[in-house]
């Protein structure tokens, strides 16, 4: 069983700058998908970003595109969430999670916390 550990969340003010790290327990098979979701109070999860380890082929939502961006370091089983620009509206708790390409995520992480302040 992977396990996954989400840390870097945080209060920040808008326009400011977060990064985010999903540590993974063992080593991941390369063919898996890493992804980013977040959950607002109130909302459904929705999803942020993802990225394979093979090719390292990055994908995002509309509403964070250009100002997200999504990386890993496989010999670290870690996948990153560079946040920059923030908004109010990227307030969420933050979630990775990984799986095999066309199926849902199999492992997710406990979540972390973005607060950002207008």
């Amino acid at each position: 069983q992977v396990q996954l550990v989400e840390s870097g969340g945080g209060l920040v003010q808008a326009g400011g700058s977060l990064r985010l790290s999903c540590a993974a327990s063992e080593r991941t098979f390369s063919g898996y998908i890493m992804k980013w979701f977040r959950q607002a109070p109130g909302e459904e999860r929705e999803f942020v970003a993802t990225i394979m380890w093979v090719g390292a082929r990055a994908y995002y939502a509309d509403s964070v595109k250009g100002r997200f961006t999504i990386s890993g370091d496989s010999a670290k089983n870690t996948v990153y969430l560079q946040m920059n620009s923030l908004k109010p509206e990227d307030t969420a708790v933050y979630y990775c999670a990984i799986g095999l390409p066309g199926n849902p995520p199999a492992y997710w992480g406990q979540g972390t916390q973005v607060t950002v302040s207008s």
